[in-house]
């Protein structure tokens, strides 16, 4: 396996982007029209485009992983067995030194990015072989839990996380954006931090806004492509994400490339560079644990269950419309996603116990 798992150039690669995209072979003495090197080219743009930055990111992580345990364990042929048995090491020891077993959801993606690196090298895994498939199989029975939603934060919960904020300071008012837009628009973490002042702007940006009379439209580049997200004005200034938009771009004086960006200097000064995600997840946890939301719950098991998710899912389970509408500002393909939050929103709004005389 050492040319495909374990092969020391394919390891050293930095990153996926430079999947070998075949160039048409060239006659005999001549070399590639120019027509035909700006199509090679685009190809390739076009393959980098195919996943996400963050895709791609954890792609060539997962194959350096793999790789690299390839070389530890001294394996070489390129079979299915070998796969097999690196799944079989990443659920029950650890690939990484120092780092937990993964979970089942992380071999599967691991699984994937072995695959999609043997396509981009024009070879294939067969991961219906029995030797992958029962081995998944086994560990899905053996590690499956059952799946557990983070807490959705109500329009209530979001106004006492928001008065935790410090309204007179530039990390306040960004900070009450980020809430109120991932909110209001349903939106993912790294589609909150992905957004830009305007269109073509960053080479990194998921999107941008145009800010209008009745409200802001954002434009979205998503997993399924392109969409639009309405967010409408508020009822009043202290709650509506368009106000705390323009609160924020005025003050933190931008006016060019990433709406969300790092508070510098003691909380004077804004950087240049666009905020990670994850920073999105640690706000959530921040002000819900400020703000005693699920104060019910012991403080472990509320760090767990709050998450920037939380912001998306209570826009799901809050808002009292038609689905449709929900299902197109969330960007779900199907409604039964939809369905789950609602569910849990109408959990004994109906007492049949009661109605039936007991």
């Amino acid at each position: 396996m050492s040319d495909i798992l374990g092969g020391q150039a394919m390891a050293d690669e930095p990153s996926i982007s430079r999947a070998e995209i075949p160039s048409p072979a060239p006659q005999p003495g001549s070399s590639l029209s120019g027509h035909l090197q700006d199509l090679t080219d685009r190809a390739r743009s076009y393959v980098e485009a195919a996943n996400s930055i963050n895709t791609r990111k954890a792609y060539a992580s997962d194959w350096k992983r793999s790789s690299a345990w390839c070389r530890r364990s001294s394996l070489s042929p390129p079979h299915p067995a070998t796969v097999g048995l690196y799944i079989t090491a990443c659920a029950s020891e650890s690939v990484d030194r120092g780092a937990k077993a993964n979970s089942v959801s992380t071999i599967e993606r691991r699984l994937s990015s072995i695959s999609w690196n043997y396509a981009q090298r024009g070879l294939s895994l067969d991961r219906k072989d029995r030797h992958i498939a029962i081995v998944m199989a086994g560990i899905r029975n053996s590690q499956g839990r059952q799946p557990v939603q983070k807490e959705a934060v109500m329009a209530t919960d979001i106004i006492a996380m928001l008065e935790t904020l410090d309204r007179g300071t530039l990390r306040g008012m960004r900070d009450r954006a980020m809430l109120l837009i991932g909110y209001t628009g349903g939106l993912r973490r790294s589609e909150i931090v992905g957004l830009d002042l305007k269109a073509d702007q960053t080479e990194d940006g998921r999107g941008w806004i145009e800010i209008l009379d009745k409200g802001m439209l954002l434009t979205l580049r998503g997993k399924t492509g392109w969409r639009e997200v309405e967010v409408g004005r508020g009822s009043a200034d202290a709650t509506c994400p368009v106000a705390a938009i323009e609160t924020w771009i005025k003050f933190a004086k931008l006016a060019h490339g990433p709406l969300f960006r790092r508070v510098t200097g003691q909380g004077k000064a804004v950087g240049s560079e666009r905020l990670n995600d994850k920073e999105i997840a640690r706000l959530v946890k921040r002000t819900a644990m400020a703000a005693g939301i699920r104060g019910d719950l012991p403080e472990i098991e509320r760090q767990f269950k709050l998450s920037g998710h939380s912001l998306r899912a209570g826009l799901a389970s809050s808002a009292e419309v038609d689905e449709r509408y929900v299902q197109k500002q969330l960007g779900h393909a199907f409604a039964e996603m939809i369905r789950r939050y609602q569910r849990r929103r109408d959990r004994f709004r109906v007492n049949l116990t009661k109605a039936s005389g007991l």
